[in-house]
Parts: structure tokens; sequence; C-alpha cells
């Protein structure tokens, strides 16, 4: 059995990507209300594996989410890239006559503009999440109100889908990541199976020490895929750079990472997994 802290509730994106990503096994949800919460459950209980969204193609990178697996202190041990398809649902007693509100998370709205705009008579309105939306509509057996979230959510809690696939990019995909407690991490993420690594450091206020760093990189053959950098608070104008690189080869790799640390400060391997795989 799985014990996984996600972000949402039952229906939601993060339950869609863990259950996939654990697909075959036995999965307990700790359904949280903030990230905050998905990395305290893993702190009182070890044994708890976090699931959390690191960025999406439209939306881009959820930031706050870097910094708060950096203080952490867990360790990314894999990655899931689930498709992200929205239908809009309400009571099987409503019909789009009777719809006056939408619900929804403030990014699925986002990602459905262009679907909202041939409806703009109806009010938009902002919620904590997808699945939320759509329990809260079932529970409390609100007329007229329709949510936007995943169809399997909206079977979930017994509501009717006026229409699927209404995201505006049917190309949307959203990056989890699983994380756990360092100390758990071999029976999660064996180490010869690795191909994918994320790092964070800080450099020099100096001309040209980010260059540097990547050109070593390139030298060991390491395909850099993502950099994010984020202000450093209480350090003006310096940032941390939270990098991901593929490599074949685990021992440059492990040479190129050696060979950086000299030129950077505040360096973290944050984890070394598989390169996740990518789910329609």
């Amino acid at each position: 059995m799985r014990k996984i802290a996600i972000q949402g509730l039952i229906g939601s994106f993060h339950d869609i990507a863990a259950h996939l990503y654990f697909e075959g096994e036995q999965v307990q949800l700790v359904c949280c209300s903030t990230f905050e919460e998905v990395f305290a459950a893993i702190k009182e209980d070890p044994t708890t594996i976090g699931m959390l969204a690191i960025e999406n193609t439209i939306a881009g990178s959820l930031l706050h989410n870097y910094e708060l697996l950096r203080d952490s202190g867990t360790t990314i041990v894999g990655e899931h890239k689930l498709h992200i398809t929205h239908c809009i649902c309400c009571l099987p007693e409503d019909d789009w006559d009777t719809i006056t509100e939408i619900h929804s998370h403030p990014v699925a709205l986002m990602q459905c503009r262009r679907f909202l705009e041939q409806h703009s008579q109806i009010k938009h309105v902002e919620a904590e999440d997808t699945a939320g939306s759509a329990k809260m509509i079932s529970e409390d057996n609100k007329r007229g109100w329709a949510a936007i979230c995943h169809a399997k959510a909206a079977e979930l809690y017994g509501l009717k889908v006026l229409e699927n696939h209404i995201e505006d990019n049917k190309h949307n995909f959203t990056r989890f990541l699983v994380v756990s407690d360092p100390n758990q991490t071999d029976s999660l993420r064996p180490q010869t199976a690795t191909n994918k690594a994320s790092i964070v450091f800080s450099l020099p206020h100096e001309e040209g020490s980010l260059s540097h760093v990547l050109a070593i990189l390139s030298f060991y053959n390491i395909n850099l895929t993502k950099i994010q950098s984020l202000p450093i608070i209480g350090r003006e104008w310096e940032y941390l750079f939270y990098v991901d690189v593929l490599y074949d080869d685990l021992t440059r790799y492990r040479q190129s990472i050696e060979a950086i640390k000299p030129l950077t400060k505040d360096f973290k391997i944050l984890g070394e997994y598989q390169d996740g795989r990518q789910t329609m």
C-alpha cells in the first residue's frame, strides 16, 4: 500500500497522476489543502510519498513549489507527465439553459478561456480545486452551477458532462514530481535506473559564471532540459538556478557534477530519477 499525499481532493489531477504513476499498486490518498501540507504530511510520516505539480506546458512553472521542495529536505524519486483535459459538468437536472455560474481553479479557467468566451453570459468563479468544485456542486446540490474538471471527477461525484475536452490547447501537459523522505528512496528509485536529475545552485556575481557551468555540462554531454531562476530573498540581485538534466552515462554525469560544484554556491541535488513517461 502506497500512502500518497496530494494537493486537492479525490478526482483531482494530482489523484489521477498518482494512480497512473503507481499503476497496479494499492494507493491510499492523503488529501491536503495546500502544498505546504503535502510536505508536512511527509515530515510527520516519513513513509508518506508526495505528489506535486511543478510545471505546466501552458501556465509555466509553479515557482513556490521549487522553494518548498528545496527547503523540505525531501528527494525527487520520479516524475509523471499527465495530459490535461477538462470537461464542464453539472447536476443531472441542469442543462445549458439553467447554468448561471461556472466554478473551477483559476488555472483551469485560464486553460479553457476560448470556450468560456463563448459563454460570457455565465459568471466565472475561481475556486481552490477542480475536483473540489465538482464535489461541492454535488454534495450541496447547487442547482444552476457548473464545474470545470476532469471527466473522471464528474463521474466520481455523479455529475452530468455537458461537454468534454473544452481546453483551448489539446497538447497541454502537467509535469508532476514524486518526492519522498531521503531514507525511503531505495525502494522507490533504483540507482541504476536513473537518467535524469534536478539540481539547484547559486552563482557568484561574476561575468560568465552561468555560461561556465553550462559549458561544463555540454562538455560531458549532459542534456539540459530546463533552467528556472528565482531571486534569493535578502540577497539583492542574486538568484537560485533550478536545473533539470538528462544523461545517458551515469559516470559522466557524476563527473560533470564534481566539475561544476567548485564554480557554484548553495549546491544541492534535489533528486536523481527516471525520466517520466507521458500519458494521454
